[in-house]
């Protein structure tokens, strides 16, 4: 009996830990592999202006994917670089792109798009009103605003040079996606662009990215707790083994 109960307890405790070394295993592929995938797809930035408000706060560290200028969408928010805005990153939505004629504003006080008006929920106080505009985007060019539009400084200020206001699509470095801190999530796509050609943006891989993460540090805690919890387990059966009456 006594026999048969070692052999019992030597092979649950080598597939445990054939199991708990695999579930380890697997964890550290998952954690590690989910931050060198952000790393790759992400870049934190920290937003210095009030002018994305109430989109994204002065101060706020966003996330943005990495994307080229053939990815940008309109309603993305986009951070760029550009010499004649001072060549530093910056954070705007994109409203226009290559061929669009964006103006405003229309009879109801909302921004057009080729004629059509554009739904903005975003904006700060649902005003789209400031500075008016009325300019044609040049191809590959992007036209962008701030969502607080009585205070942004965007391509309104430079209609005057030869792209009316637009930047370069080779400008765009990437696409926020989420706020990061404070914890506020991802940052929806906005619907009121989704009926013009080329449609929205989709959402970056973010979801999983983080999905892998958890998941990796779940696997490696579980499988790592495997040991001891085995371990207390056998130490409880032996006692109830010695603590039987002889002869049972």
């Amino acid at each position: 009996m006594s026999g048969n109960g070692l052999d019992h307890d030597g092979h649950g405790r080598g597939l445990g830990s054939v199991l708990s070394g695999l579930a380890v295993a697997v964890g550290c592929v998952l954690f590690l592999g989910g931050f060198a995938w952000g790393a790759v797809q992400y870049k934190p930035y920290t937003v210095p202006t009030q002018s994305m408000e109430p989109t994204v706060q002065a101060g706020d560290r966003v996330l943005a994917q990495r994307i080229s200028g053939g990815d940008v969408r309109r309603g993305d928010v986009v951070v760029f670089s550009d010499p004649k805005w001072a060549n530093v990153p910056m954070v705007k939505r994109v409203v226009g792109i290559g061929g669009d004629h964006v103006a405003c504003c229309g009879k109801d006080g909302r921004l057009t798009v080729n004629g059509k008006p554009v739904d903005e929920p975003y904006l700060h106080g649902k005003d789209a009103s400031g500075t008016p505009f009325d300019a044609k985007v040049p191809a590959g060019q992007v036209f962008l605003l701030g969502d607080d539009r009585l205070v942004s400084l965007d391509s309104r200020v430079h209609l005057d040079d030869a792209a009316n206001g637009s930047v370069p699509l080779s400008t765009v470095n990437a696409r926020v996606d989420a706020i990061a801190w404070p914890l506020n999530g991802m940052l929806e796509r906005p619907t009121g662009f989704g009926d013009l050609p080329g449609g929205i943006s989709r959402p970056g891989p973010l979801k999983l990215i983080l999905g892998a993460v958890v998941a990796g540090a779940l696997l490696i805690v579980a499988g790592a707790a495997h040991g001891p919890i085995a371990g207390l387990a056998r130490r409880r059966r032996a006692r109830a083994r010695t603590a039987q009456p002889a002869g049972k």
